[in-house]
Order: structure tokens, then sequence, then C-alpha cells
């Protein structure tokens, strides 16, 4: 009586496919079945092309794992113990599944396992297959880093939205092509967010409703995970870069993902590597440099000013540092819910944090008083007319006595005459028949590629050059600005002045009687003369302390010095 069986082959690449082997494979194996009394339908033979066999998860051994589960079957027959499984280790947990199911393992290309010296036999051809797959990883990994150093695209394999990857062919290397409709998509988000400072929320949903499709057309649209991987990909400013990622060990363990028809391995992540270590290929920028650098500051301030879990805003968050230890300060309230008043704390103080006890003696600050002295003082900075054309006019000479843009629109310009160059002398070579026309296809994509990336380079510094213009030009008209500012100084809203604040306010450091600003607008010349013009606070209600009065009593005097000192440390640093 014939014993039914099933048949499992495998293959893990392409090349693999286009040879046939996993054909060559199911044949070896229905021959055998046939001349050894296996009965095998159709239905039960199962072929998995294009999987690893470093992993366990794949649709035709899951299938046959669950015939075995059922006892549908006798046996499985595989081509050789490689076919089953890279990893010996995988093979012997496979080996025993099917035992204890009382199903045999039977390898066409590979001894019984009968006697000690077949199953050693055995476990030599798994360390092997082993050792060969490790080999080739590294093979691949160490060509790839090659080919990338040498500025192949092809590494990349897939190109971002707002390009078209061409494969390499016999004639021309692989490269990114402009699609100029997603490329004016790709222009409007990070214009959206440097210059009209949307939130990346906010950029999803206008995309959603005007409606702009993704690439891959899905139901949810756009969404904040894409926006904020297209605004740090250094592909948009002309430096797509291989060796981003890679997986390693989880620092923080976290709670397994929910299982999507795959598996996870809580312990291992692919996590960023440090920016040093990324190799850059030249590729068609679709945003000038000076924008994209802009993008990234504004990630930063916006990874450092988020809100976070804060229920009620303040006009400092984020900016404020303890003088003492260095530590930032953070908002906290205390008193009865009627009369509940909002102080800064230093984490320093915060005994709790620290297994030594506190780090840090300064006192809480009031919340609001403190925003106010800080809001005054910024605002008596931007009234002084003389101190910010002073610094308009040292800004703009710095910018006319070293314009990089100048240079780079130079060092462009000189490559693009280098490319026409040799393109004609090309077309010259093959016209006189130095040149085959199948070298004149496998030189010239290469060379147009190349002349393309510097002409939108190029494009892309001109519009720079006229956005400069125009910040100049209305950069030198202020007085409209103050006028409006010192009018609106009070009502204007919380988000409204913390926007002022953060433009010009670097941090603000909280000391034990003393408070200094760090802003952008230095008061003192870079001559080392007299300061343009002297800052003052505005003590507001002296009867009210900016300490909590539970931890030190002041009095009117001892308000008074704190605000008199904290005028002669305003300071300005860029």
């Amino acid at each position: 009586m014939n014993k039914p069986a099933a048949i499992y082959a495998r293959v893990s690449s392409d090349r693999q496919k286009e040879n046939q082997t996993i054909t060559s494979q199911t044949a070896a194996l229905k021959e055998y079945a046939a001349t050894h009394g296996y009965l095998v339908p159709a239905e039960w033979v199962f072929e998995d092309d294009g999987y690893s066999g470093a992993h366990l998860i794949r649709p035709g051994l899951e299938s046959v794992r669950d015939l075995a589960a059922q006892g549908q079957i006798e046996a499985v027959l595989v081509y050789s113990p490689d076919r089953l499984s890279r990893k010996y280790a995988y093979q012997v947990v496979l080996a025993e599944e099917f035992g204890r199911c009382g199903v045999s393992l039977v390898f066409l290309k590979s001894p019984s396992g009968e006697t000690p010296e077949d199953q050693l036999l055995v476990q030599f051809q798994g360390m092997i297959a082993e050792y060969e797959r490790a080999q080739i990883a590294e093979r691949s990994r160490r060509g790839k880093r090659h080919k990338a150093q040498q500025g192949a695209v092809n590494v990349l394999s897939g190109a971002p939205y707002g390009y078209h990857y061409v494969k390499k062919t016999d004639t021309s290397a692989a490269y990114y092509q402009v699609v100029e409709a997603e490329a004016e998509v790709v222009r409007s988000v990070f214009a959206m967010y440097t210059q009209q400072q949307l939130s990346i929320n906010a950029i999803a949903r206008r995309l959603n409703q005007r409606p702009i499709p993704t690439r891959s057309g899905m139901a949810g649209g756009w969404r904040r995970q894409t926006i904020w991987h297209m605004l740090r990909n250094p592909a948009y400013e002309g430096k797509a870069c291989y060796g981003k990622t890679e997986i390693r060990s989880r620092e923080q363990i976290t709670p397994p993902p929910r299982r999507r028809n795959h598996s996870s391995n809580p312990d291992r992540a692919n996590q960023e590597r440090p920016r040093k270590e990324w190799i850059e290929m030249s590729v068609p920028p679709l945003v000038h440099e000076s924008v994209f650098a802009l993008a990234q500051e504004q990630l930063q301030k916006n990874k450092h000013f988020s809100p976070r879990r804060t229920k009620k805003p303040s006009l400092l968050q984020g900016l404020l540092v303890c003088q003492q230890c260095g530590y930032a300060m953070y908002g906290t309230s205390g008193g009865k819910p009627g009369h509940r008043l909002y102080y800064y704390r230093c984490q320093g103080a915060d005994g709790y944090r620290w297994p030594q006890g506190s780090r840090c003696t300064n006192r809480p600050v009031r919340q609001d008083y403190l925003d106010q002295l800080t809001w005054t003082a910024i605002i008596e900075l931007l009234e002084n007319e003389e101190l910010i054309q002073s610094e308009i006019d040292r800004r703009r000479e710095a910018a006319h006595k070293t314009d990089p843009c100048q240079r780079r629109k130079e060092i462009l310009c000189g490559e693009q005459a280098r490319l026409c160059n040799k393109m004609e002398r090309l077309i010259t070579a093959y016209q006189e028949g130095l040149l085959s026309l199948e070298q004149l296809r496998e030189r010239m994509p290469i060379l147009k590629q190349q002349l393309q990336a510097v002409n939108s380079e190029l494009q892309s510094l001109e519009m720079a050059s006229l956005d400069d213009a125009r910040y100049l030009k209305l950069a030198q008209n202020l007085s409209g600005f103050r006028t409006k500012l010192r009018e609106q100084a009070q009502t204007l809203a919380a988000h409204e002045r913390q926007q002022i604040l953060r433009l010009l306010v670097k941090e603000v450091l909280v000391g034990s009687d003393t408070l200094t600003i760090r802003h952008s607008i230095p008061i003192f010349p870079s001559d080392g003369s007299s300061p343009n013009a002297p800052c003052s606070i505005a003590s507001g209600q002296a009867g009210y302390p900016l300490r909590p009065r539970r931890v030190h009593a002041w009095d009117d005097v001892t308000i008074m010095r704190f605000l008199a000192k904290a005028a002669n440390t305003l300071t300005g640093s860029r």
C-alpha cells in the first residue's frame, strides 16, 4: 500500500527561479515518490519560490506542517537538508516536530540518518549550509557597500516619492528620474513645513483634502509617518544615502507589537545608524540644501518644544535651564484648586529622580511673573531701533562677503561646461568612427543623468538667491512690525508669544538670584565698545514674589534686588 506523503521544494533567489531549479527539485522528488511507494496528490506538492532558508515562516512549509499535525501524511520528501532550512538548529526543530507527529523526514540527497555516522554527516551538512548562507550575506553586503561608494544607485533598488527608479541595463546604469507632478508635491510639503510653519499632521490633512493621491494608493491616504520620513529623506536635497539603518538589539524592550500575518522579534529592531556612516550618492535634487537644512532644524525644534502631555502651556516651555546644575526646568503647580499657583522647577532638585537624592538646591520660580518678566525684556529689546538695524546691517554685510551659494554656482557652472564638452567629444568620436554605437549608448545616459542633476541644482540656487533678496528687502523695514507688536504685545495669545520668543531666545538661565536671557541679537558690538542701549526689565507688581512663599519668604527689597540683578545680567549671544 502506498504511504501518503507531501513534497516540499524551495529556492531563495530570482536567479534560481530563472534557472528552474525548483522545477528540477519537484520532478526529482516526484520520481523518487513513484519508485519508493509514496502517494503524493497534486495538491500536496508545495513550493516556496524566493523564500530564504534562514526563516521558518514560509507558506509552503506552513502547509506541510499543518498536514503533519492533522495526521494526513506519513512522510515529507525534501531534496536536501539545506532546502528545508539553512540553519541546522531549524532542521532539528522540524525533524523533532515531524517525529512527534509520526511523520518521517526523507531527504533525496542526504544519508538516511539511521546510523550515528549518518546523523553526524547530516549535522555537518546543516552547519556547512549555515556557513554558506552567512558567507553569501557578507559578500552581498560588502559588494553593495562597494557599489554605493562608487555612486551606483542600483544598490537602493527603489526610489522615494518624487522619483522614478530606472533599472540598470546593459548600456546604462540605474538612476533616479524626476517625476514632476510628485516633485511639486514634495516642494509644497517642504514649503508648508518651513515657511507656513504647519505641523506634520496639518500637512497630511491638507494633502488629503485636496486630494492628492499617494504613490501606493492606500485607502488611508497621507499619514503622519509618511510626511515625517519625507522631510528627513536626504535624497530630496540630492544626496541619496545607503546604509542608513541596521538591525540590532533594542535599547529598551517594549511589548511585542500586534502580529499581522508575520513574526517579529521584540529583542531586535531596525534602528538608524550614525549620520557619518551613511554613504551618499548624487541624485537630482528636488529642494535646495538650505530648505532641507531648515526642515531638519525645525524637526529638532519640534522635538525639543513638543508639548507632550502639557495641560497648561507656558511661555518659556523648553527654554528654561537651571544655572546651578544645568538641568532643564519644568512646569508644576501647587496650592488649593481654587487658588492654584504654577511654578518652574529644576529637575535636579527632585530627589525621587536620583538614587543619591537631589542634585540641586535651586528653588522653584513663579511661572506667571517669570513669563511676564522675560516677555517685557524681549519687547524692550525689539523696540531698540538702533540695535535691530545694526544687526541687520551686520548680517547683510556678512552675507555679501561670504556667499556659499555664489561659490557653489561657480563650481556647478564649471561642471556643466565640462559635461557638455564630454558629450560633444563622444558624439564627435562616434561620427569619426572612433567609438561604436554600443559604447556611445553606454556612456551617454550617465552623462545626461549627471547634467540633469547639475541643472536642477543650479535652478534651485537661482530660486534661493531670489528668496534671499526678498528676505533682505523685507528685513530692512521693521518699523511696521515693531509698531504692531507694541500695540498688541499684551493681548497676543500664548502660542503667538511662544513663536516670537522661540525665534529670538536660545535659552533662559535661572540662578539663585540672577536671570540670564540668551538671545540671537548681540547687545554688545563686535568692536568691544559700550552697548548700543541699556536693557531694562519692568518690575511688575513688587508685592508678589517670584519664589513660592512656603519655600522662601521674600520681602519687597529682596524682589527688587532680584529684578535689578536680572536686568544687569541680560546678555545676548549668537
